[in-house]
């Protein structure tokens, strides 16, 4: 099977609730490599909760920093050096890995999210919300992958359909349509578990 790094075109786009749908229905592991922001459940027990998984296929990430900042200046904070050589690439597959924030968020104020995608040189899927602004962030986000060779597998979109924004990106972008996830009214497992299966061809991810 295929292992995925999530990434978004921006923070608070949805790519959480993504990240927890495609691990269930792939059964993968996730990996969330930097958390910052402490002070309600983690991206990681959002995942175990949404997924299904077990708790052994939940992977511990390498940083966790209190402050909802970015990693770098979390990371300051407490006094805490992020190093490029702490991560090291855990032996799961499938393994889904879910970014922090979207592609230019600095890790340290040298070292950005996106150099680390292409550290570790596993196909994106890219994140987009459906909402005004989606075309330039998500453009923006096409061109940066690409610059850095990282290999993109698709936009999964986000919200409510705006079909002229999700084609005109897809086709400015060259970059296929994975499908569209709905905002639902009550998120819970299975209504997430059945949206994904509802909205998206598992074969994409194979």
């Amino acid at each position: 099977m295929s292992s995925f790094i999530v990434t978004g075109t921006d923070t608070g786009i949805g790519k959480t609730v993504f990240s927890s749908a495609l691990a269930g229905a792939l059964g993968a592991h996730y990996w969330k490599p930097v958390q910052s922001g402490l002070e309600e459940d983690s991206d990681s027990q959002t995942v175990r909760r949404l997924s299904g998984l077990p708790a052994h296929k939940i992977l511990p990430e390498v940083y966790r920093l209190q402050a909802p900042l970015s990693p770098h200046r979390a990371a300051e904070l407490e006094d805490i050096e992020i190093r490029r050589d702490a991560f090291e690439m855990p032996n799961a597959d499938p393994l889904v890995i879910e970014g922090a924030g979207g592609l230019m968020v600095p890790l340290r104020r040298d070292w950005l999210i996106i150099d680390l995608f292409a550290d570790l040189q596993l196909p994106v899927i890219l994140c987009a919300r459906t909402a005004l602004g989606t075309i330039n962030h998500s453009l923006l986000s096409i061109e940066a992958l690409r610059l850095r060779d990282i290999p993109i597998v698709g936009i999964a979109f986000i919200g409510e359909a705006n079909a002229d924004s999700e084609n005109t990106i897809c086709a400015m972008g060259g970059v296929r349509r994975l499908g569209r996830l709905p905002r639902l009214e009550k998120l819970e497992r299975e209504s997430l578990a059945r949206a994904f299966h509802d909205n998206f061809d598992m074969a994409e991810f194979a």
